[in-house]
């Protein structure tokens, strides 16, 4: 942790792997007077994601890891995170599955945004998947990450009305649009609640 302005900040880092638009959002809730986070790292696995100029732009290390074998990747992560002192992490587009060695050591302080209402649609291509079903609703959901994918338990939950005229495309926009509004709100509410 450290202290600013007298108060004290839980140090995050953010993994990403695209294009940053929630680190972005959390970058801008992190500047907040009241905020209760620093930013102190971000970590991608793709040298070449968009999101790294939003970490430049703020002055926020950011480190690229080689996942070609995930165990060296993981162990490096690891190592980064506790010299960084990092109190807990947000998954924000990250296209790799923690393995249980990283999840046990930050057990009940991983988050990540999901682009469904869970448990509904758990995994890959939830908004093709939506349309063929014919749903009426979805949305996205910030939850704490667990051995299982996509079910460790809800923070925070946000409904996003599907029209006959949604592709995949502009329902992702959609979904993306209140993902970067509740991933700040959801990180509020589990410091709040949790540490």
């Amino acid at each position: 942790m450290v202290k600013l302005n007298g108060k004290k900040k839980l140090n995050v880092c953010i993994f990403i792997s695209g294009r940053g638009t929630n680190l972005k959002s959390i970058i801008d809730f992190s500047k907040e007077k009241e905020s209760p986070i620093k930013i102190d790292l971000v970590i991608t696995n793709n040298k070449n994601a968009k999101g790294i100029n939003f970490a430049k732009k703020n002055n926020i290390k950011y480190i690229y890891i080689n996942y070609k074998n995930v165990d060296k990747a993981e162990d490096k992560i690891i190592i980064i995170l506790k010299k960084h002192n990092i109190d807990f992490i947000c998954l924000a587009g990250f296209m790799k599955i923690l393995s249980n060695k990283i999840i046990n050591i930050y057990k009940n302080k991983i988050l990540n945004i999901h682009p469904s209402l869970l448990p509904r649609y758990k995994g890959l291509n939830t908004h093709k998947r939506v349309i063929k079903n014919k749903e009426k609703f979805t949305g996205c959901t910030v939850h704490l990450v667990n051995e299982k994918l996509d079910s460790g338990k809800i923070i925070l939950q946000k409904k996003v009305r599907i029209l006959k005229k949604d592709s995949e495309i502009s329902l992702s926009k959609k979904v993306l649009k209140i993902e970067n509004k509740i991933y700040p709100k959801a990180i509020k509410k589990f410091v709040n609640s949790n540490l």
